[in-house]
Protein backbone atom coordinates (compact mmCIF):
# COMPACT_ATOMS: atom_id res chain seq x y z
CA UNK A 1 0.00 0.00 0.00
CA UNK A 2 1.28 3.35 -1.08
CA UNK A 3 1.81 5.56 2.05
CA UNK A 4 0.04 8.97 2.01
CA UNK A 5 3.09 11.19 1.63
CA UNK A 6 4.36 14.55 0.19
CA UNK A 7 6.30 12.80 -2.80
CA UNK A 8 3.16 10.93 -4.24
CA UNK A 9 1.51 13.77 -6.02
CA UNK A 10 5.11 15.33 -7.24
CA UNK A 11 6.07 11.63 -8.71
CA UNK A 12 2.15 11.92 -10.35
CA UNK A 13 2.41 15.23 -11.45
CA UNK A 14 5.99 13.86 -13.61
CA UNK A 15 4.57 10.91 -14.74
CA UNK A 16 0.95 12.27 -16.21
CA UNK A 17 2.71 13.90 -19.18
CA UNK A 18 4.23 11.19 -20.24
CA UNK A 19 0.42 9.28 -20.02
CA UNK A 20 1.46 7.31 -17.02
CA UNK A 21 -0.34 7.13 -13.59
CA UNK A 22 0.72 5.67 -10.25
CA UNK A 23 -1.16 2.73 -9.00
CA UNK A 24 -1.81 3.08 -5.39
CA UNK A 25 -2.30 -0.63 -4.41
CA UNK A 26 0.72 -1.45 -6.53
CA UNK A 27 2.86 1.38 -5.17
CA UNK A 28 5.46 1.45 -2.35
CA UNK A 29 7.39 4.31 -1.23
CA UNK A 30 10.75 2.61 0.51
CA UNK A 31 13.76 4.04 1.78
CA UNK A 32 17.00 3.20 -0.80
CA UNK A 33 18.31 1.15 2.53
CA UNK A 34 15.55 -1.07 2.40
CA UNK A 35 16.25 -1.64 -1.47
CA UNK A 36 13.23 -3.06 -3.47
CA UNK A 37 12.77 -5.49 -6.60
CA UNK A 38 12.03 -3.87 -10.14
CA UNK A 39 11.80 -6.14 -13.63
CA UNK A 40 14.16 -8.69 -11.80
CA UNK A 41 16.43 -6.90 -10.26
CA UNK A 42 16.98 -5.66 -6.39
CA UNK A 43 18.12 -2.22 -6.16
CA UNK A 44 19.78 -1.41 -2.48
CA UNK A 45 22.06 0.74 -0.94
CA UNK A 46 24.80 -0.78 0.83
CA UNK A 47 28.08 -0.18 1.96
CA UNK A 48 31.21 -0.76 -0.63
CA UNK A 49 33.21 -3.57 0.46
CA UNK A 50 36.49 -2.44 1.86
CA UNK A 51 35.75 1.42 2.20
CA UNK A 52 32.86 3.72 3.88
CA UNK A 53 30.85 4.64 1.34
CA UNK A 54 27.60 3.40 0.50
CA UNK A 55 26.39 2.75 -3.19
CA UNK A 56 23.55 1.98 -4.89
CA UNK A 57 23.82 -1.84 -6.26
CA UNK A 58 21.65 -3.79 -8.56
CA UNK A 59 21.55 -7.31 -8.47
CA UNK A 60 19.50 -10.00 -9.75
CA UNK A 61 16.34 -10.55 -7.17
CA UNK A 62 16.27 -13.56 -5.17
CA UNK A 63 12.85 -14.75 -7.35
CA UNK A 64 14.67 -14.22 -10.59
CA UNK A 65 17.60 -17.06 -9.49
CA UNK A 66 15.44 -19.09 -8.44
CA UNK A 67 13.18 -18.94 -11.48
CA UNK A 68 16.28 -19.50 -13.44
CA UNK A 69 17.45 -22.46 -11.00
CA UNK A 70 13.95 -23.99 -11.34
CA UNK A 71 14.52 -23.71 -15.30
CA UNK A 72 17.60 -25.81 -15.16
CA UNK A 73 15.84 -28.28 -12.96
CA UNK A 74 13.03 -28.75 -15.02
CA UNK A 75 15.17 -29.06 -17.96
CA UNK A 76 17.63 -31.82 -16.39
CA UNK A 77 14.08 -33.24 -15.09
CA UNK A 78 13.94 -37.82 -15.20
CA UNK A 79 11.14 -36.68 -18.09
CA UNK A 80 13.88 -35.25 -20.15
CA UNK A 81 15.95 -38.53 -20.56
CA UNK A 82 14.69 -39.16 -23.74
CA UNK A 83 16.67 -36.05 -25.29
CA UNK A 84 19.89 -35.96 -26.86
CA UNK A 85 23.12 -35.20 -24.89
CA UNK A 86 24.14 -32.30 -27.39
CA UNK A 87 20.45 -31.32 -27.54
CA UNK A 88 19.98 -30.92 -23.69
CA UNK A 89 23.47 -28.76 -23.45
CA UNK A 90 22.28 -26.73 -26.60
CA UNK A 91 19.22 -25.66 -24.93
CA UNK A 92 20.13 -25.16 -21.12
CA UNK A 93 22.86 -23.43 -22.26
CA UNK A 94 20.88 -20.45 -24.82
CA UNK A 95 18.71 -20.75 -21.73
CA UNK A 96 21.25 -19.62 -19.22
CA UNK A 97 23.00 -17.21 -21.13
CA UNK A 98 19.90 -15.37 -22.38
CA UNK A 99 18.64 -14.97 -18.52
CA UNK A 100 22.27 -14.11 -18.38
CA UNK A 101 22.44 -11.08 -20.82
CA UNK A 102 19.22 -10.26 -19.44
CA UNK A 103 20.99 -9.62 -16.02
CA UNK A 104 24.68 -7.99 -17.66
CA UNK A 105 24.30 -4.56 -16.40
CA UNK A 106 23.66 -5.87 -12.84
CA UNK A 107 26.48 -6.61 -10.35
CA UNK A 108 26.20 -10.54 -11.13
CA UNK A 109 29.32 -11.97 -11.87
CA UNK A 110 29.01 -14.33 -8.42
CA UNK A 111 25.86 -14.69 -9.41
CA UNK A 112 26.49 -16.37 -12.65
CA UNK A 113 29.23 -18.49 -11.51
CA UNK A 114 26.64 -19.82 -8.53
CA UNK A 115 23.72 -20.45 -11.66
CA UNK A 116 26.40 -22.18 -13.47
CA UNK A 117 27.57 -24.73 -11.23
CA UNK A 118 23.98 -25.36 -9.80
CA UNK A 119 23.49 -26.22 -13.91
CA UNK A 120 26.54 -28.33 -13.70
CA UNK A 121 25.78 -30.51 -11.17
CA UNK A 122 21.99 -30.93 -12.54
CA UNK A 123 23.50 -31.81 -15.38
CA UNK A 124 26.26 -34.39 -14.13
CA UNK A 125 23.05 -35.90 -12.10
CA UNK A 126 20.94 -35.85 -15.67
CA UNK A 127 23.79 -37.52 -17.45
CA UNK A 128 24.66 -40.74 -15.15
CA UNK A 129 21.13 -41.06 -14.23
CA UNK A 130 20.61 -41.46 -18.45
CA UNK A 131 23.50 -43.28 -19.22
CA UNK A 132 24.05 -45.21 -15.52
CA UNK A 133 27.63 -44.41 -15.30
CA UNK A 134 30.45 -43.13 -12.57
CA UNK A 135 31.94 -40.21 -12.20
CA UNK A 136 35.08 -41.62 -13.69
CA UNK A 137 32.83 -42.65 -16.95
CA UNK A 138 31.53 -39.69 -16.61
CA UNK A 139 34.28 -37.68 -17.06
CA UNK A 140 36.02 -40.02 -19.89
CA UNK A 141 32.80 -39.56 -21.91
CA UNK A 142 31.85 -35.99 -21.54
CA UNK A 143 33.96 -34.28 -20.39
CA UNK A 144 36.84 -32.31 -22.72
CA UNK A 145 39.43 -30.15 -20.30
CA UNK A 146 38.79 -31.06 -16.95
CA UNK A 147 35.49 -31.06 -16.11
CA UNK A 148 33.71 -28.91 -18.53
CA UNK A 149 30.98 -31.19 -20.25
CA UNK A 150 31.16 -31.62 -23.87
CA UNK A 151 29.83 -34.18 -26.23
CA UNK A 152 30.19 -34.03 -30.22
CA UNK A 153 31.70 -30.40 -30.62
CA UNK A 154 29.15 -29.29 -27.97
CA UNK A 155 30.51 -27.21 -24.93
CA UNK A 156 28.52 -26.63 -22.05
CA UNK A 157 28.44 -22.39 -21.74
CA UNK A 158 26.25 -20.96 -19.22
CA UNK A 159 25.90 -17.82 -17.74
CA UNK A 160 29.16 -16.79 -16.73
CA UNK A 161 29.92 -16.95 -20.12
CA UNK A 162 28.29 -13.29 -20.62
CA UNK A 163 31.11 -10.47 -19.77
CA UNK A 164 29.28 -8.58 -17.10
CA UNK A 165 29.03 -4.73 -18.32
CA UNK A 166 28.45 -2.31 -16.00
CA UNK A 167 27.68 1.08 -16.64
CA UNK A 168 28.47 3.84 -13.97
CA UNK A 169 27.55 7.45 -15.05
CA UNK A 170 24.50 6.69 -17.42
CA UNK A 171 22.27 7.87 -15.23
CA UNK A 172 23.97 11.72 -15.05
CA UNK A 173 23.26 11.76 -18.99
CA UNK A 174 19.32 11.13 -19.27
CA UNK A 175 17.32 14.05 -18.95
CA UNK A 176 14.60 14.17 -16.24
CA UNK A 177 12.05 16.62 -14.77
CA UNK A 178 14.27 17.04 -11.99
CA UNK A 179 17.38 17.79 -14.06
CA UNK A 180 18.14 21.68 -13.92
CA UNK A 181 18.44 23.43 -17.15
CA UNK A 182 21.37 25.28 -18.42
CA UNK A 183 21.02 28.78 -18.88
CA UNK A 184 21.35 30.04 -22.26
CA UNK A 185 24.51 31.99 -23.63
CA UNK A 186 23.41 34.81 -25.72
Amino acid sequence: MMHQDFRAPQVSAVLAPLGLRLAPEKTRVVHIDEGLDFLGFGIRRMRKRGTSRHVVYTVPSKKAIQQVKDTVKAKTSRSTLHMAVDELIVSLGASLRGWATYFRHAVAKDVFGHIDQCAWRRLTKWLRCKHRIGWKQLRRRFCDRGWRIAYKGTVFTGAASVTVTRYRYRGSTIPTPWTPVPAATG
